[in-house]
């Protein structure tokens, strides 16, 4: 009833099961939240709670009484944490919030086993079951105990819980322990604004935004792959710390940010690649900027759609193209994803083919000044730029069936590089195209940060066919969904 299928693994046994109640504001049913539906609709497609968060080593001398007070906290204030699924008979999906309830904090004893291996385990467990969103809590929490001592903590939630940004500011929170009261709408809230004459005003105009575009573009992005594969759904992952100097330096000179540097770069080398008319991405828009949104932590980031009519310019010229469409992107990014599905479906059967929009991005880097030593015009800088090259690393880390996006593009941070996650059906987006478009996105940005006049067409030089797929060190060989190589919440929540 629920669309997903469970895929449970073998139950750990904890040595303790200690109940911890919580009580928090507010209450009541109501349909799912605009931003809820958004990231439902990923969850039934790829079969999977997409769980987010992990474990870390736990500061000497923490008790798990002190870990269950974090738990206490964490299910009081945020009411995402609290809420609840109910289905019709149809599978109709509604949420419930709760003003209070009891939830478990697992304690596993490691005995004679190395502790982090253990929590590795608790955490597998946790990530590979997945929830009940019907009677079980969104978070999942476990101590893993030795000798007596609390020593990691795993924490793992369902991605109904909160997006990215949503866990940056639960983290700041709980740092601070902060009871200051919590502004801005709770999903529950959010779904009483949405059906509002209001919200249906900003859903029908957003809608018509969307009708314009679907109307005009090509119906099909990419051309037929050239290399469909077996199983067909490859995830890779490419560190670059080239790109992490070169987009500051980029952003800085365009007056722009990083963000919009990266659609630029990512759009740019797909439209050299293979598509066919303007480049058309969807980037996930966090929509924090809406006032009553910008510090819930709750899912509330919507896939927008932008239109960009890459041509043979410069790529500064590219970048500013990008930065004047992104406020129309992002005013159109918050609506019901039920009605756009309709929408798409409608406007493909009156097209006579079927509307591709499945092209997408996500950034959840933050904005970064160029790193010192990075003046353009040096040659020092030049040499240190081109030479970081040598140490970007490509790695395809999962082939699978399980379906994904048909292409889909995150980056992150990493402690001095940039982490570009690659997630492509094979029979839609050849691997060998996707790999290229890793490696094209770094040498044009460290060509474009070395030379303002560098331009959109081709480029010169070394391809993707001489450099093989595997080589360098892999930056992940975990089994990780799409979030989880980079919303590690726990190592951070104490």
């Amino acid at each position: 009833m629920s669309g997903l299928e469970d895929r449970r693994t073998p139950a750990l046994e904890p040595a303790e099961r200690l109940a911890v109640h919580f009580a928090g504001e507010g209450a009541g049913v109501d349909e799912m939240s605009w931003g809820m539906w958004e990231i439902w609709h990923a969850m039934v497609d790829q079969r999977s709670s997409l769980p987010i968060g992990g474990r870390m080593a736990l500061p000497a001398g923490t008790a798990v009484t002190d870990v269950a007070e974090e738990l206490r906290y964490l299910m009081s204030r945020f009411p995402s944490m609290r809420t609840l699924l109910r289905f019709d008979a149809a599978g109709w999906p509604t949420q419930e919030l709760f003003g209070s309830g009891s939830t478990t904090l697992e304690v596993y004893d490691a005995g004679d086993t190395d502790s982090d291996e253990v929590a590795d385990q608790v955490e597998q467990h946790y990530r590979t079951t997945d929830f009940d969103y019907t009677t079980e809590w969104p978070v999942r929490m476990a101590v893993v105990r030795r000798d007596g001592h609390a020593t990691h903590l795993v924490s793992i939630m369902s991605h109904l819980v909160t997006d990215a940004v949503g866990g940056t500011i639960m983290l700041r929170d709980v740092q601070r322990r902060s009871t200051e009261p919590v502004t801005g709408m709770n999903p529950l809230e959010q779904a009483g604004w949405q059906r509002s004459p209001a919200g249906q005003r900003q859903n029908d105009k957003a809608l018509r935004h969307w009708e314009r575009i679907l109307k005009v573009i090509p119906a099909r992005r990419f051309p037929p792959s050239t290399e469909p594969r077996t199983p067909r759904h490859w995830t890779g992952l490419f560190e670059s710390r080239a790109l992490r100097l070169a987009v500051p330096v980029i952003a800085e000179r365009t007056g722009t940010d990083t963000q919009t540097v990266l659609q630029t770069l990512y759009a740019v080398v797909l439209r050299r690649i293979n598509v066919t008319g303007p480049v058309v991405v969807r980037p996930v828009v966090n929509n924090r900027f809406r006032s009553d949104l910008s510090d819930v932590v709750c899912m509330v980031a919507q896939a927008g759609i932008s239109v960009l009519e890459i041509g043979d310019s410069t790529v500064d010229e590219a970048v500013e193209l990008t930065r004047r469409g992104t406020l129309a992107t992002y005013k159109h990014a918050y609506f019901h994803p039920e009605k756009l599905d309709e929408l798409v479906a409608r406007v493909s059967a009156e097209r006579g083919e079927s509307v591709d929009v499945q092209c997408f991005l996500n950034d959840r880097t933050t904005h970064r000044p160029p790193e010192e030593g990075t003046e353009p015009g040096s040659e020092e800088f030049a040499q240190r730029l081109r030479k970081s090259r040598a140490d970007s690393e490509f790695r395809w880390i999962h082939h699978k069936e399980d379906p994904v996006s048909a292409f889909y593009v995150a980056f992150d941070d990493l402690p001095g590089a940039l982490l570009m996650e690659i997630q492509t059906d094979t029979q839609y987006f050849s691997s060998v195209d996707a790999e290229a478009l890793a490696l094209g996105m770094e040498e044009i940005a460290v060509e474009a940060a070395l030379d303002p006049g560098t331009r959109t067409g081709p480029l010169a030089g070394a391809g993707p066919a001489e450099r093989e797929p595997d080589q360098g060190r892999a930056t992940r060989t975990s089994d990780q969904a799409p979030d989880q190589a980079s919303d590690q919440a726990p190592e951070q929540l104490r």
